[in-house]
């Protein structure tokens, strides 16, 4: 049996209350994506952690400079420890069976997140959960370099979202319908 825990930590204020229960929701997000995706064989047995981070822009700007060369905020930025594709056992060996293994950070900045949220008229709870569970693909070997990779990923996202009752992400909005007079 495979688990995981799941750590939440808040590197910037502005997001206590971002939306309701949301350390609940976002370990939620994190587990489906996790109990969802492709996993190597070796996987089996073992116990894994995931951190998300809950940053603000500064923060993910100078990650984004400094893992990226790109001198700019972004809304979400995973920083994987394993390479899941071609894992090999003996590499899972080198952790205690009883620790858990790291599979790495997802980090989201909360004024990107923010700003994305009233441009494409999204809640925050929905657009943040949505990160947190492409993120965590992104720990588990999942990337869109590639539009055939990009169609798998985005399915697997919203079919993860839709089992937990939230909308397509990648859906146009609903127009505002205008009340009559």
């Amino acid at each position: 049996m495979i688990s995981l825990t799941i750590q939440i930590d808040y590197a910037s204020p502005k997001w206590k209350k971002a939306f309701a229960k949301m350390d609940r929701k976002i370990e939620e997000a994190v587990a489906a994506a996790f109990l969802d995706a492709k996993k190597p064989k070796t996987f089996d047995n073992r116990n894994f952690d995931i951190a998300v981070v809950l940053s603000d822009d500064k923060m993910m700007k100078d990650l984004n400079h400094t893992f990226r060369a790109k001198n700019k905020a972004t809304n979400v930025l995973s920083f994987p420890q394993l390479k899941i594709k071609g894992l090999k056992a003996k590499e899972l060996d080198a952790f205690p069976k009883v620790d858990a293994i790291p599979l790495g950070d997802i980090v989201i900045a909360h004024q990107t997140v923010a700003r994305e949220c009233k441009e494409q008229k999204k809640t925050i709870e929905n657009h943040t959960l949505h990160l947190v569970i492409h993120g965590t693909l992104h720990l588990l070997g999942y990337d869109h370099m590639n539009a055939k990779d990009a169609k798998a990923m985005e399915k697997l996202e919203c079919a993860i979202l839709q089992s937990m009752g939230y909308p397509d992400p990648y859906a146009a909005p609903e127009p505002v319908k205008k009340r009559k007079k």
